[in-house]
């Protein structure tokens, strides 16, 4: 059966991607409406209208595809524009549509007075019950137009209320934390305006109906795959119909189309389970796993690396760096990291950041010889940049002042002693990659660590026409973008890791790029656990950095065992950035033999299936499960957060076993049905504060 069909007599596609069933329209006045979103149906028997009632216009009830500015539309808008002649009046109709393959439908639609067009892509993937979706703006008239929002579209979920949201929130050193809230009227709003992703909201969003669990009940996904500005509306229209938007934010947007030229909106991703919400998050990483990821590396399992980071902050040498690689070598870290502090003039963050040079104080010799130490340890070399900012105390600022966004004759704002780089401008971006190819081509680095520490202000650039102001929110966005694609096609060998003072640019455009993500600056155990759930609701664990530091942990001082810090960390793509030289033989010890249980079952947590089992939320336990796509292995990462006289926690019953076979339970000795494990469960084995520990099965074949 075709993922794509279309049916001329009841003008109704159908787009079937596995359990999620998307069905489009054609309204008697030529609008494209939406007849469902959810489980499979039938195409009989849909009712195309809401109805009608007194002082509520049919266009507000009609359920419109991509709706726009225009007409008796009320409603949040997917398109708003300035046409010719200061007419700010959009109304599009369907003229034509087009089925490529089976495998993407592209609607057309037009408005009614000008040559605008807007052309709706759908690409559905069965695979994993998603369909991502876009649309593309094209003026084909002869005079420019003024886009002012322009959506990448629209989900209208069943009607009926109260619809709960679950969304991630949170801060720096505190992101991707679940919420949920029940939405009974009105328009709740998620948003970025900070330039780039950000921490305080990341751009997806899961909605239900209340009574979805971990692997129970309907839940619809909405992601964005975008790195800057952006925007997610969840707003009841009337007659209880709950519509979600979403797209670049139109906040101090606007976009200068001229004749000839199109805009092309960032994906959304729309995503479907019966099996809760963890079987929307399984279905997702699986997508994120076999069709997001750089193709490069995605089959590759993420390296352990070692982060200099909290190590040595900014105090980074030759001689430093070669002590604490050999004892890196020691406990089998595979990629060697020199984050921030390498280059010159820089020995805190007042000052450096633009001078692309090793510091000469620091390497007199440059970074060979630090290179060649790590590679004959048998390590990989990687490197921290970021490339996006500048200090105002550095020499590229001094001679190129101009090279920032600002507004003339007024403050320039600094934020960690730093400006952002206009990379709207040629030359700028020019110069960005230069120094970054340059750095590839003559050093033997693996491994690039992206930083971006900065939101934007002052989002000025004086030297374009003044139609083209305000596009540099989308401008910056789409030019980090073509670096890292020109980098990776010049660089293929080198592995690139995400980075906005943690957590700050996480996000499906991003993912398109960068092989991992530094998750969080809070790198303490037990907080780890809470952004670490909520990062796995919408991303996959193989994307996940997680570093094992040192204690007093800097942000909460508190101080967890070295195993614990472990397991923690070995639940995503494990790094170390602890100070080696000051572990004692014991530690170096057991730091080695849980690096080397971690290489064991590694796959295991980057290329399977999740099962967040026991929330941290619950306050005094915590468990999470991975077993392979074959359901021949599982680890399951059991913590006691919380103990006390006569407190035992309860069995874990475990997910995605096959009943029938038999399982061993490793250091236990015996063997145990799947159904038993998964009915009956195992005792986690972990008592008193702060203890974990791994419990990993293997199947008898």
């Amino acid at each position: 059966m075709p993922n794509i069909s279309f049916e001329p007599s009841q003008k109704i596609w159908s787009i079937s991607s596995g359990k999620l069933n998307y069905v489009l329209a054609i309204g008697d006045d030529l609008s494209v409406i939406n007849l469902h979103c959810g489980g499979n149906v039938g195409l009989a028997g849909f009712q195309r209208y809401e109805g009608r009632f007194p002082f509520e216009p049919s266009l507000q009830l009609l359920r419109e595809e991509y709706s726009s500015f225009g007409g008796l539309r009320f409603a949040e808008p997917c398109l708003k524009v300035e046409l010719p002649d200061g007419v700010r009046d959009c109304v599009l109709k369907y003229t034509g549509h087009e089925i490529v393959d089976s495998r993407e439908l592209i609607v057309v639609l037009k408005d009614i007075g000008y040559d605008l067009f807007a052309d709706l892509h759908y690409r559905p993937y069965p695979e994993f019950s998603v369909v991502a979706r876009w649309a593309e703006i094209r003026n084909a008239g002869s005079r420019p137009v003024t886009l002012e929002e322009a959506l990448s579209g629209a989900l209208t979920l069943p009607r009926g209320r109260p619809w709960r949201m679950t969304y991630l929130s949170g801060r720096w050193a505190g992101e991707t934390r679940v919420v949920q809230e029940e939405l009974w009227a009105g328009k709740k709003v998620l948003e970025s305006r900070r330039g780039t992703t950000s921490h305080q909201y990341n751009p997806v969003a899961f909605f239900d109906r209340g009574g979805a669990d971990e692997e129970e009940g309907e839940v619809w996904g909405c992601l964005l795959g975008w790195s800057g500005n952006w925007k997610c509306v969840a707003e009841y229209v009337e007659h209880d119909q709950l519509r979600v938007e979403m797209g670049v934010n139109d906040f101090d947007f606007r976009w200068h189309l001229a004749p000839g030229e199109s805009f092309k909106t960032p994906k959304m991703i729309l995503a479907y389970s019966d099996d809760g919400f963890g079987g929307l998050s399984r279905s997702l990483h699986r997508f994120e796993r076999q069709e997001i990821l750089p193709r490069n590396h995605a089959a590759e399992p993420r390296p352990v690396i070692f982060n200099s980071w909290e190590t040595l902050y900014f105090n980074v040498n030759e001689e430093n760096l070669k002590s604490l690689a050999e004892r890196a070598a020691e406990i089998g870290v595979e990629i060697f990291v020199v984050d921030d502090g390498w280059f010159r003039g820089r020995n805190d963050d007042h000052a450096g950041l633009g001078d692309w040079e090793p510091d000469p104080k620091k390497f007199p010799r440059g970074l060979g010889p630090v290179i060649e130490h790590v590679k004959k340890l048998g390590m990989r070399f990687g490197i921290w940049v970021e490339p996006e900012n500048v200090n105002p105390n550095s020499d590229l600022y001094r001679r190129h002042p101009d090279w920032v966004y600002n507004f003339p004759g007024r403050p320039r704002s600094e934020m960690r002693n730093q400006l952002v780089l206009n990379l709207c401008r040629s030359d700028v971006r020019e110069y960005v990659l230069g120094w970054l190819d340059r750095l590839l081509t003559e050093n033997d680095i693996g491994f690039v660590k992206w930083d971006m520490n900065r939101n934007f202000s002052e989002p000025g650039w004086p030297e374009a026409p003044g139609e083209r102001q305000r596009e540099i929110w989308v401008r910056h966005v789409q030019a980090v973008y073509e670096i890292l694609d020109e980098l990776r096609r010049r660089h293929p060998d080198v592995i690139f890791e995400g980075c906005s003072g943690g957590g700050g640019r996480v996000d499906l455009g991003a993912m398109e790029r960068f092989d991992q993500f530094w998750t969080s600056d809070n790198t303490d155990a037990l907080d780890r656990l809470f952004i670490q759930e909520g990062y796995t609701y919408a991303y996959c664990a193989k994307t996940m950095g997680a570093w094992v530091t040192g204690v007093p942990n800097f942000l909460t001082n508190r101080s967890l065992s070295l195993e614990f810090r472990f397991h923690s960390a070995m639940m995503g793509a494990l790094g170390i950035s602890i100070n080696l030289l000051e572990l004692s033989r014991r530690e170096v010890e057991e730091a080695r033999t849980l690096i080397e249980y971690y290489k064991k079952i590694r796959y295991i947590v980057q290329e399977g299936d999740l099962y967040r089992l026991v929330s941290p939320r619950t306050g005094c336990f915590a468990a999470f499960q991975f077993v392979t796509p074959d359901r021949g292995e599982s680890s399951v990462f059991v913590f006691s957060l919380r103990g006390g006289f006569g407190k035992r926690h309860p069995n874990i019953r475990l997910r995605g076993l096959e009943p029938d076979l038999l399982y061993v339970v490793e250091d236990e000795g015996r063997s145990l049905p799947g159904s038993y494990l998964m009915n009956f469960g195992v005792d986690p084995g972990v008592i008193g504060d702060f203890k974990s520990r791994i419990i990993h099965l293997t199947a008898k074949r």
